[in-house]
């Protein structure tokens, strides 16, 4: 039991730096302001393929890594309490 704790712990951490990375590279998406004022339009090339570009494959990962974050919080600590 003592080793699936340091293999689960290292597999957090390592999920954790990958997290943190993945978030600080993502852009902001969000217009503000003046596109709310402009209308900017959502129904265009690039939001019809947005998955498919390097930004739409990072949020995708990103999000992989935060339901596996969340399964491994909830892991160690049933481990820790055993």
């Amino acid at each position: 039991m003592e080793i699936l704790r340091y293999v689960l712990m290292g597999i957090y951490a390592v999920v954790c730096l990958a997290l943190i990375v993945l978030v600080m590279k993502q852009n902001k998406e969000d217009s503000g302001a003046s596109g709310t004022i402009v209308g900017a339009s959502a129904n265009n090339f690039y939001e019809k393929n947005k998955g498919k570009t390097t930004e739409g494959r990072i949020k995708t990962a990103t999000l992989v890594l935060m339901v596996v974050f969340a399964v491994l919080s909830i892991a160690l600590g049933i481990i820790y309490v055993v």
